[in-house]
């Protein structure tokens, strides 16, 4: 159990730090990120004030979380501690209603026993009473027995002898008794002291009871204190966890938002209308409706992930992972895809087509296995084609949609360019073995097993195309 001074301290302590983070919290909600003030920027502010806008609280937001965190794992850290101390004075509280058990017992046993030798003390003074007057008989016998004259000696006895027999009888019946009041007296005065014994042993047990009695009544009551700081810190607690969810909803919205700025929704677009679009494609290219899926599906699930990574030096094609902000080395090629990258980026802002700048617009990472880096990231978009590849196909794609530039964050786009790709590739006759090798081709290894999971997807996409569903292992796969 904590002293008082302790006591007080972590109480203050723990009150302190809950006006403390509650004074921050609210500060921090009167900043410009306030969910307000992001709505009316929508409205009002330009696209790339809204855009700095954005990247601004999603930043914010994000340290909120992880500020968060720490609160949460503080104020977890304080129940434990408090939950501990309840615990403690639980257990405290039990063993003094054990002692106190025990005592009492103890007392109610010394009662009886007190009262056993308070009753043998009385019938020991009754016994030395008895004694005391048996002893004055004989002594007054004896008394007696010495002062009487020859003459009624020689009247009263036999014979002379018969006299003196008498009188030692009287002797050692005397000695006997004193002998015996002796006895007595011995016993008395044990008892006596094994009474003093044991009401000084009843007493201290009664105080040792009443101090067990405020000991528990102090354990309840800094019980209860701790009950209620634990009831405190838990509604704090709740607190931080809603609080932290809400920071990392709306980060996630303001993510959702900066990629509907590029025109691709955060988490893609609903199947039905990928479904529907594919089919309006396939009718301009002859790619299989489902077979370009399967890719698009294999690439970014169909435009859920479409990037971890920022581009950051033109010169080494350096770049940071968007999540950790740490390095990523071989973003994108220097020499065949950064120029054609800056290009593009600076045409579609030129166009009112994008809102990002080339640093800020995700692209994929480099593949790592085992430690090593494999080739390059810098891929763009659904379809996931490097800037080098994009360039190639983006007459054919503007001369088709209209769009000009033609964007790859686009979905219409990135699928036309998807379908253009793998027609060129020879995946137009729909053959599996063509489809496959395609696939593979796609992803740069026809050997792979990437066209085998393509293909397994499309098989899923077309049962939807001509049922209307898809059994439950592709829901599974695909969703």
């Amino acid at each position: 159990m904590f002293s008082l001074n302790k006591k007080i301290f972590f109480i203050i302590a723990i009150l302190a730090s809950f006006f403390i983070l509650g004074l921050n919290v609210s500060a921090q909600d009167d900043g410009d990120c306030a969910w307000d003030k992001i709505e009316q920027g929508e409205k009002s502010l330009p696209k790339e004030q809204f855009q700095a806008l954005l990247e601004k609280c999603k930043v914010y937001y994000e340290e909120k979380s992880t500020q968060l965190e720490g609160d949460i794992k503080k104020t977890a850290g304080n129940k434990k501690t408090l939950s501990n101390e309840i615990s403690t004075l639980k257990s405290k509280i039990k063993n003094l209603d054990y002692k106190i058990s025990q005592s009492s017992i103890m007392v109610k046993d010394l009662g009886v026993q007190i009262k056993s030798t308070e009753n043998s003390i009385g019938q020991t003074q009754g016994q030395i009473l008895t004694t005391q007057e048996r002893l004055a008989l004989t002594l007054q016998l004896r008394y007696e027995e010495d002062h009487k004259s020859v003459v009624e000696v020689l009247l009263g006895e036999r014979s002379l002898s018969a006299f003196f027999d008498n009188l030692v009888a009287l002797e050692n019946l005397n000695m006997s008794i004193q002998d015996l009041l002796g006895e007595i007296k011995d016993l008395k005065t044990n008892l006596e002291t094994q009474k003093v014994s044991m009401d000084t042993e009843k007493k201290g047990l009664e105080s040792a009871i009443a101090l067990q009695n405020l000991q528990k009544s102090d354990s309840a009551t800094q019980k209860v204190k701790q009950e209620n700081f634990l009831k405190m810190t838990e509604k704090e607690y709740q607190k931080y966890l809603v609080e932290q969810k809400d920071a990392k909803d709306k980060a996630g919205k303001i993510g959702s938002m900066l990629f509907q700025l590029l025109e691709v929704p955060q988490g893609g677009i609903k199947f039905e209308d990928a479904v529907a679009l594919a089919k309006t494609i396939a009718n301009q290219t002859g790619i299989r409706a489902a077979f370009s899926l399967g890719i698009l599906w294999q690439e970014t699930r169909i435009g859920q992930v479409q990037g971890g990574c920022y581009l950051k030096d033109v010169s080494t094609g350096e770049g940071v992972y968007i999540k950790s902000g740490n390095k990523a080395p071989q973003t994108m090629k220097p020499s065949r895809d950064v120029p054609k990258f800056l290009d593009l980026i600076t045409a579609l802002n030129n166009a009112g087509k994008l809102k990002t700048d080339a640093f800020s617009t995700p692209v994929s990472c480099c593949m790592i296995s085992g430690g090593k880096y494999y080739g390059w990231g810098g891929a763009m978009g659904p379809a996931q084609f490097i800037p080098s590849t994009w360039a190639l196909y983006q007459a054919k794609i503007e001369k088709i949609s209209g769009s000009v530039p033609a964007n790859p964050w686009n979905i219409r786009d990135s699928f036309l360019a998807n379908a253009l790709y793998l027609k060129d590739l020879g995946a137009g006759s729909q053959t599996y073995a063509k489809e496959l090798y395609a696939a593979g081709r796609y992803f740069g290894d026809p050997s792979s097993s990437y066209g085998k999971s393509v293909m397994t997807a499309a098989a899923c996409m077309q049962g939807y195309i001509d049922n209307g569903s898809m059994s439950t292992d592709c829901q599974d796969l695909i969703f």
